[in-house]
């Protein structure tokens, strides 16, 4: 073959590193406190705190536990603002998620393009015909569509 200026670059994209090069420190933190939200170890820390918070306040240790009388107000609110907060880390994981799915489908999408060239002109180099292909690709997806859609038909034999 010729020299090693002629041969072209393959440039393979991983997404992982694209979305590496996307998430910042901010993102790092509001993953991690939603990923922990996630997980039973934050139910049972909330219904251990919930626990201790309603018995000390229900005055079992003493008048002078009693920080925050029923109907625990203070509870009420600071639980409301953690909802607050993690509603909008939620949000902030989704939206670098689906900033995650659109580079996927990007890379998808060029990875589609490529090896469509690929298959052309290594079809065209064993004597298969694109136009006839083509024409056998569109009524295959026909037909898968009419099955989906359940209205199909017998295959036509070609």
């Amino acid at each position: 073959m010729g020299s090693a200026a002629k041969r072209p670059t393959v440039r393979i994209v991983h997404e992982q590193d694209v979305v590496a090069r996307m998430r910042g420190t901010q993102d790092r933190i509001a993953d991690a406190i939603t990923a922990f939200a996630g997980t039973m170890a934050f139910v049972y820390l909330h219904a251990l705190w919930f626990a201790v918070w309603i018995v000390c306040n229900e005055g079992v240790f003493g008048k002078g536990a009693v920080w925050d009388p029923y109907p625990f107000g203070l509870l009420t609110m600071i639980v409301s603002l953690e909802a607050i907060f993690l509603s909008t880390f939620v949000m902030v994981s989704q939206n670098r998620q689906a900033a995650r799915e659109n580079v996927r489908a990007d890379l998808d999408f060029e990875t589609n393009v490529r090896s469509e060239v690929w298959a052309v002109h290594i079809g065209r180099s064993l004597g298969v015909d694109p136009v006839e292909v083509e024409q056998r690709v569109q009524q295959l997806l026909a037909e898968n569509h009419a099955r989906m859609n359940g209205t199909a038909r017998p295959p036509e034999q070609s």
